[in-house]
């Protein structure tokens, strides 16, 4: 089963839409995950927009049968600064605990780059089949929460692009397409397909990243922030090994 850090790699990206307070430039909204219409994990998010400068801060569970099975709890925050055609975090925390063990990643970027990684604890040395992170790989990439944070102006599209992500172990790039017509979400303004692609910091064979990389189908709803040229995911559904998780944002 993937474990929780790969969850938030390909799910968490997700929980960030946005739904206006009124009289501020600050966004509140409720996430639900499902899992054959059962809840399996719930979030919380505020998001905050000064000029081009953002911060991001939230809390995420497991919920429902998920809970029964595997207790995780946490916090994330991320601030930055918005760029012309992407999102350019500062710094990115994220805290978990599931089940007993805990887990602190700090991820500093300057320049465009990751600057510095801290895992506390430390991560466990790996094999012969692992891929490693190499610095090339750390140059132009964004931490999982402000990804999918995308600047649009004009008519410029919003899918047709490549997106790279960094956790703090892994980077994959996550491919966007526009979707069909019959595959568009109601909720959305625009739905693109989304292909997972592990770049390094993985190992080769692992059953579920192989599984997100050659079979699995992703859909990302976005939807536009009011008064800015910015789109922000707003529902999603992701095809897992065991079946497709349906991520929906509610307003607060």
């Amino acid at each position: 089963m993937i474990s929780l850090r790969r969850s938030i790699f390909v799910a968490a990206a997700v929980f960030l839409a946005s739904t206006p307070m009124a009289g501020a430039e600050a966004y509140r909204t409720r996430y639900d995950a499902s899992l054959f219409g059962l809840p399996v994990g719930r979030a919380t998010f505020e998001s905050r927009f000064e000029g081009n400068g953002f911060a991001i801060a939230g809390t995420f569970a497991s919920a429902g049968i998920a809970r029964i099975f595997e207790r995780t709890d946490g916090t994330v925050r991320v601030n930055g600064r918005l760029g012309r055609d992407s999102a350019r975090p500062s710094l990115y925390a994220l805290e978990y605990s599931e089940g007993d063990k805990r887990q602190v990643t700090t991820i500093r970027f300057r320049g465009g780059r990751v600057a510095e990684t801290k895992n506390d604890p430390p991560l466990k040395k790996r094999g012969d089949d692992w891929v490693p992170l190499s610095r090339r790989h750390l140059s132009g990439v964004a931490d999982p929460l402000s990804a999918l944070l995308l600047p649009v102006s004009g008519n410029e599209p919003v899918c047709d692009r490549t997106i790279r992500v960094y956790d703090g172990e892994i980077r994959a790039d996550i491919v966007l397409q526009p979707a069909t017509e019959r595959e568009s979400f109601r909720s959305a303004a625009v739905t693109c397909r989304a292909r997972f692609v592990p770049v390094s910091g993985y190992r080769k064979n692992h059953s579920s990243i192989t599984y997100l990389r050659d079979r699995a189908r992703m859909l990302v709803g976005f939807t536009p922030i009011e008064g800015r040229d910015l789109f922000s995911p707003v529902e999603a559904t992701i095809a897992t090994k065991i079946g497709t998780v349906h991520i929906r944002a509610r307003p607060m």
